[in-house]
């Protein structure tokens, strides 16, 4: 009878304690959700002029990056992703946020630019949006290194 009490008692305290963690849980946005269910622009672009693919050491998220720039503005942005879910959010996002602005405006975007793209991310997925943004600046410096702010 004993060692049913201890084992009721035990099973309302994680029953208590899973309750506590998944409020604490960061709920992803319907922005994230919908850019890992209908993600914008992946693949390759054929006739960029402005590639990249960057890692990142500690998770092993890749990201490639392919740009056309004409005339100091980015045309047509696409994206590769492998990795986390957030990466590839990340990688949708950008190409949206990217296309029709100048490289200059590109090159002023931050790391919460993107995370306001995807609706915010939980601080240990900030990563993704730090990997975006790397993959961006490599692109242009690879692509396009005469438009770029000095």
């Amino acid at each position: 009878m004993e060692s049913q009490n201890r084992s009721s008692k035990l099973g309302t305290r994680n029953s208590e304690l899973s309750t506590q963690y998944s409020r604490r849980k960061v709920p992803y946005s319907a922005a994230f959700k919908n850019h890992i269910a209908n993600p914008s622009n992946p693949g390759e672009l054929l006739d960029a002029n402005a590639i990249a693919e960057e890692s990142n050491p500690v998770c092993g998220d890749r990201l490639r990056l392919s740009l056309r720039v004409r005339q100091g503005r980015i045309e047509a942005a696409r994206f590769l992703a492998y990795g986390c879910p957030p990466t590839l959010a990340c990688g949708s996002v950008l190409t949206e946020m990217v296309q029709g602005k100048t490289v200059e405006e590109v090159m002023r975007f931050t790391r919460k630019d993107v995370l306001d793209g995807v609706g915010g991310l939980p601080s240990r997925k900030h990563h993704a949006a730090a990997l975006a943004l790397e993959t961006l600046r490599k692109a242009l410096e690879a692509g396009c290194s005469e438009l770029l702010p000095r």
